[in-house]
């Protein structure tokens, strides 16, 4: 709550030191200064400081700061970087400048900052099991890829097949020169293979026993458990979206605007947001629309919108996709609804005339608009009727 008395800092993070530039409530300089970036030296300066609203950027340091700077009781607001043009655009720029421009757009209004929200640290510990298995899978990925490539040289095709069976099936097809070279390798995809297993289990302990939500995000089909979670850890709280539809652009599955007058050009998706949910969604949409994909609504929407032609009709299909998938999954969770393949197969028109009675008694036809369920091409049908 803003006062008379409150306070409005500027922090500037930084590995070693930080900058702080403190305005009072008339926007006059109430104090500058400079601490370390430890726990200790910033919980003895802000204890003592009476309530202040903070502003910082999302940063390495951003997390833990935040946290702290919430529990001494403090307004904290954590930039995103991305959208203050006004600090990383300056031609001055320095870390005493940046404290203040951060001090004077909390004081003036925190919108400006585009607040991005931390995660509980809970929820970051157990992210960090899925973000630690996803480094090891593309550690594996990268060590199969070279295995291909130096047996090519030589003329001998590899059998096709999964990357968890690799380790057993392509030995064989190695010639006899290359097994010196090759068989360590094929030895630590085999430790990598049995490792990430190991942090399928943990996930899916996970999904039961803390995050028993993931079970109605997993219902369509190319949503596994790994992306269930690292949806629900990455949001984190449902609520946090006034409608289902501004995940799409908090996951930067939305393309770039750049409109003026008559020119309002085609643009890339923006991307922002955590790239490592991005991919995934992004996954799962390949897979619908891929050969192994399940027949359903997702998938005949997708097609039809490949089927548009053009030189990007399938990749942007399967951005299209994913931004879809993004909103019917927070929309699952929320409503806590079940997932039907097939709802433009079983509900009735988008717009339905009704018979009712009018003022005059006789009857009259009421326009019936579609649910916001329906904008979304899928069913919810009610868990508990």
């Amino acid at each position: 709550m803003v006062n008379n008395s409150t306070l409005f800092v500027g922090l500037d993070l930084g590995d070693k030191f930080s900058q702080v530039f403190i305005l009072d409530g008339e926007g006059e300089v109430f104090e500058e200064s400079r601490v370390p970036t430890t726990k200790a030296a910033l919980q003895l300066k802000f204890a003592s400081l009476r309530h202040s609203r903070i502003a910082l950027e999302v940063g390495a340091h951003s997390r833990w700061v935040s946290h702290l700077l919430k529990d001494l009781g403090h307004e904290v607001l954590v930039a995103d970087a991305r959208k203050l043009r006004l600090i990383y655009h300056n031609p001055r720029k320095s870390d005493r400048v940046d404290a203040e421009t951060l001090a004077r757009l909390g004081r003036l209004d925190p919108k400006l900052l585009s607040p991005v929200h931390h995660r509980t640290p809970e929820a970051q510990a157990h992210l960090a099991i899925i973000r630690a298995r996803d480094a090891l899978v593309r550690a594996r990925t990268l060590l199969i890829n070279h295995v291909r490539g130096t047996v090519k040289s030589t003329g001998t095709p590899l059998p096709a097949g999964s990357a968890a069976s690799f380790h057993n099936r392509i030995p064989p097809a190695i010639p006899e020169s290359l097994h010196p070279a090759l068989n360590p390798i094929l030895d630590t995809i085999a430790d990598l293979t049995h490792r990430i297993q190991a942090y399928d289990r943990q996930v899916e302990a996970l999904c039961q026993q803390h995050y028993p939500e993931t079970n109605l995000l997993r219902r369509p089909q190319g949503v596994g458990p790994v992306t269930a979670l690292a949806y629900v850890l990455t949001l984190e709280d449902p609520h946090r979206f006034a409608h289902s539809r501004d995940v799409g652009p908090c996951l930067g599955l939305v393309p770039r605007r750049d409109q003026s007058g008559d020119r309002d050009p085609q643009l890339r998706i923006t991307k922002t947001g955590d790239s490592y949910l991005r991919r995934l969604l992004v996954g799962s949409a390949q897979y619908i629309l891929g050969p192994f994909g399940p027949d359903c609504d997702l998938r005949r929407w997708g097609l039809k919108l490949a089927a548009r032609g053009g030189k990007y009709a399938k990749k942007r299909a399967v951005v299209a996709l994913a931004r879809k998938l993004a909103v019917l999954l927070h929309r699952l969770w929320l409503t806590g609804e079940i997932y039907d393949p097939f709802h433009s197969a079983h509900a009735p028109s988008p717009v339905t005339a009704a018979a009712s009675p009018s003022p005059t008694g006789e009857n009259s036809l009421v326009m019936r608009p579609p649910s916001d369920a329906k904008h979304l091409s899928e069913a919810l049908i009610p868990l508990h009727p």
